[in-house]
């Protein structure tokens, strides 16, 4: 059977207050006392239970994760930063994975709700309307990482993907490329439009216009980027621009296996810079966002609202960098 704070108190002969004090470090307790709790605590091998003096303090300590897919190395770079200054905050982190499925989102996020998290994160993905609107109700600290949303009073952390994909196609309109073509995945409509936004200025300062059917659709993964291929082919695109790099070295194979000379007929750039693009070959280049300092920063932004501390920027912008590897000129 479990070990409850009264069992302790009967051993120990003490009030269940006198246990509770001890348990939280209350310098109001003999210290021979302190001992006799303790000895019993140790003997019992007694675990406070985390939901009830959660229920008490109206805190419990635990935040809760959702994650698009935790196979992705892009999330879960995210989350080892988050993990760090969750530790260092003392908090629990519970994760769920969508596999990018709306009503898995909302059923994380109504999930997590019941079980009296303090707050919650989420990593990337595309939140939907009924789980953004969940979010306004519940009244719960929620930050989001690795993506944007329409409404800016939504405390966020990411970089500005407006400005490093307009740096990066002028840097290949620049060296004569003909047509970028950019693969969105299962992003945030807000953020696909900061990124055709920074495309479409980057042509217009090189006196040329865009056109959105070099827009393609298609999953995060390796086998969506190879079969995406062929679209790209017929398009006659000559750089390619994925949110991930899993989707990247699916169309860098894919291009590589019809004879494609890389980066000569075909250059390839991701958004995401996980691990991944040094195990290819060739080494793939991509914008270098800095994945351990977003989860980083979401968790501590998360803390101030939940400790009700003064927050002077919610919408919190890193910066970037672009790595030109092998796949690009």
């Amino acid at each position: 059977m479990t070990v409850t704070i009264y069992d302790v108190a009967r051993e120990a002969k003490v009030s269940m207050a006198t246990v509770s004090r001890v348990l939280n470090g209350n310098p109001n307790v003999k210290p021979e006392t302190r001992k006799k709790v303790k000895d019993v605590i140790e003997r019992l091998d007694y675990r406070p239970n985390a939901v009830a003096r959660g229920l008490a303090s109206k805190k419990t300590t635990t935040v809760g994760v959702i994650i698009p897919d935790i196979s992705n190395l892009y999330y879960s770079s995210l989350a080892r930063g988050l993990d760090d200054i969750a530790e260092m905050y003392n908090y629990q982190i519970i994760i769920t994975n969508t596999d990018n499925d709306p009503d898995k989102e909302r059923d994380a996020f109504l999930g997590l709700i019941s079980k009296q998290v303090d707050g919650i994160v989420f990593l990337g993905g595309a939140l939907n309307e009924e789980t953004l609107n969940d979010i306004k109700k519940s009244h719960l600290p929620v930050v989001i990482c690795g993506t944007s949303e329409k409404d800016e009073n939504m405390p966020s952390v990411n970089i500005d993907y407006n400005e490093a994909i307009k740096e990066a196609a002028s840097k290949f309109l620049d060296g004569g490329a003909e047509q970028i073509a950019f693969v969105k995945g299962s992003y945030s409509e807000q953020l696909e439009r900061h990124i055709v936004d920074g495309l479409k200025t980057a042509y217009s300062e090189h006196d040329r216009s865009f056109d959105e059917k070099y827009i393609l659709s298609t999953g995060a993964d390796y086998q969506s980027g190879a079969e995406l291929y062929e679209t790209i082919r017929e398009l006659e695109a000559d750089v390619v621009i994925t949110m991930s790099d899993d989707a990247a070295i699916g169309v860098l194979h894919k291009a590589m296996d019809h004879d494609i000379s890389i980066p000569d007929q075909l250059q390839v750039l991701s958004c995401s810079n996980t691990r991944l693009v040094n195990m290819v070959r060739p080494q793939l280049s991509s914008i270098a966002l800095p994945l351990y300092d977003i989860g980083a920063v979401g968790m501590r932004l998360l803390t101030k609202y939940m400790n009700e501390e003064t927050v002077e920027e919610a919408n919190v912008i890193l910066p970037y960098r672009i790595e030109y590897r092998g796949t690009t000129k």
